[in-house]
């Protein structure tokens, strides 16, 4: 299930992106992207539909997916 992001309170959110972006792990690119920067990138993707907060009922867990994710 998909959440919308206004039924989420900003700090909901924010810890919310903090915690999927650790879980992400080593950078690999060419540039090192610090914590605020992933965060502000992870919010604009929300921001602009291409990520999702998504609910599952299954594991009782919340995630962030990506647009693709969602359609496959």
């Amino acid at each position: 299930m998909i959440i919308p992001l206004s039924e989420i309170a900003p700090e909901t959110l924010q810890n919310l992106v903090e915690a999927f972006v650790l879980q992400e792990g080593t950078d690999y690119g060419e540039m090192e992207y610090d914590l605020e920067q992933k965060v502000n990138h992870v919010m604009i993707q929300l921001k602009s539909g291409q990520a999702f907060v998504q609910y599952s009922e299954l594991h009782e867990s919340v995630n962030i997916v990506s647009k693709d994710q969602i359609e496959n």
